[in-house]
C-alpha cells in the first residue's frame, strides 16, 4: 500500500520542482518591465541601464564564453550578429526606450505577446513549419489582446502615443529573430546568454564610455547597484538558468507554457512598483494575451477521461 501511495508523489515531485523554476524565471522577466521603467523614469537613462545589464552579465559570463567559444562553426558571423542584436544591447535599448513612452503593462503584453506571432511567421517562412488548430487559436487571441491593449484610437492618434507600442513591437521582432537562430543553433541557454552578454559588452561599453566622457552614471549609488544586480544578475543570468532548468525537467512544451504568465505578472508587479493600475480594458487584454500565449506555446490542456 505504501508503494502505491508513494508512486504518485514521486511523479509529482519533479513537476513541482520544474514549476517552481519556471515560475521564478517568468517572475523575474515580468519584473524587468516595471524595474526598467522605474529606472528610466527616475535617475538613470536607457543607456545606463543597458550598460549595467550587459556590463555586469558580460563580466559574470565571460568564463562561460572562454570555455565554450563563439560557436562560429554552428552560427557563422551573421547568425552570431542576430543573437547579439536580437537579445543584447540593441534589443535592451529599444525595449527600455519604449518604457519611456508607455506603461509597463503595455510592454509586458506587447513584447512577450507579439513575439510568438513573429516567431510563428518566421518559422512558417524560414523553416516551413505548420501549426495545430490550438496554436492558431492562441495566435488569434494574442492578436485580439494586442488590439484591446493598444486600442484602435491609439493606433491612429498622435506620434508620441504610438511611439511606445512601435518600440515594443520592434523589440518583439528582434527577440523573435534571436529565438529562431537560437533554436536552429542548438546552443545551451547559458552559452547563448554568454555570447549575447559578452558580445554586447564588447560592442556597447566603448560607445557608452565615449558618450559619457568616461564617467560613471550620474545617479545615486544605491540605484546603480540595484539595477546592476537586477538587470545583470537576476534578469540575464539567474532567469536564464532557471528557465533552462524548467525545460530540462518538464520538457520544452510544458516549460515554455510558463511564458504565458509574463503579461499578467508584469501588470501585477507594475502596481506596487510604479503605482500603475491597469484599466479594465488592460486586464481584458492581459487575459486574452495570457491565454493566447499559453496555447501558442503548446501548453497542455486538460484531457477528458475515457469511460471504461
Amino acid at each position: 500500500m505504501a508503494d502505491v501511495i508513494e508512486a504518485p508523489l514521486k511523479r509529482r515531485t519533479p513537476y513541482f520542482a520544474g514549476a517552481i523554476c519556471g515560475l521564478a524565471a517568468v517572475s523575474i522577466w515580468a519584473g524587468w518591465m516595471a524595474v526598467t521603467r522605474l529606472g528610466v523614469m527616475t535617475s538613470l537613462t536607457v543607456y545606463d541601464l543597458t550598460m549595467l545589464r550587459f556590463g555586469t552579465a558580460g563580466l559574470l559570463l565571460l568564463p562561460v564564453l572562454v570555455q565554450n567559444g563563439l560557436a562560429l562553426e554552428r552560427l557563422g558571423w551573421w547568425r552570431l550578429a542576430v543573437l547579439v542584436f536580437g537579445a543584447g544591447a540593441p534589443y535592451s535599448l529599444v525595449a527600455a526606450s519604449g518604457l519611456r513612452f508607455a506603461p509597463a503593462v503595455h510592454g509586458g503584453i506587447l513584447i512577450p505577446g507579439v513575439m510568438p506571432l513573429f516567431v510563428a511567421l518566421l518559422s512558417a517562412v524560414c523553416l516551413k513549419e505548420t501549426f495545430s488548430a490550438k496554436r492558431k487559436a492562441g495566435y488569434i487571441l494574442i492578436g485580439l489582446g494586442i488590439v484591446i491593449v493598444v486600442g484602435i484610437q491609439t493606433l491612429i492618434s498622435a506620434q508620441d502615443q504610438i511611439a511606445g507600442p512601435l518600440l515594443f513591437l520592434s523589440a518583439a521582432f528582434m527577440w523573435a529573430c534571436y529565438t529562431i537562430v537560437l533554436r536552429q543553433s542548438g546552443l545551451a541557454p547559458l552559452h547563448g546568454a554568454a555570447i549575447v552578454s559578452v558580445g554586447s559588452s564588447f560592442i556597447f561599453l566603448p560607445v557608452y564610455l565615449f558618450m559619457n566622457n568616461f564617467r560613471a552614471p550620474n545617479a545615486p549609488l544605491s540605484d546603480i547597484l540595484f539595477q546592476a544586480a537586477f538587470q545583470g544578475i537576476a534578469a540575464t543570468v539567474i532567469a536564464l538558468f532557471l528557465y533552462g532548468k524548467a525545460i530540462s525537467i518538464l520538457g520544452g512544451s510544458a516549460g515554455a507554457a510558463f511564458g504565458a504568465l509574463v503579461p499578467a505578472l508584469a501588470a501585477l508587479l507594475a502596481i506596487p512598483i510604479m503605482h500603475e493600475v491597469p484599466s479594465s480594458m488592460d486586464w481584458l487584454g492581459v487575459f486574452a494575451v495570457t491565454i493566447g500565449v499559453y496555447l501558442a506555446s503548446g501548453g497542455p490542456l486538460p484531457q477528458r477521461k475515457r469511460s471504461p
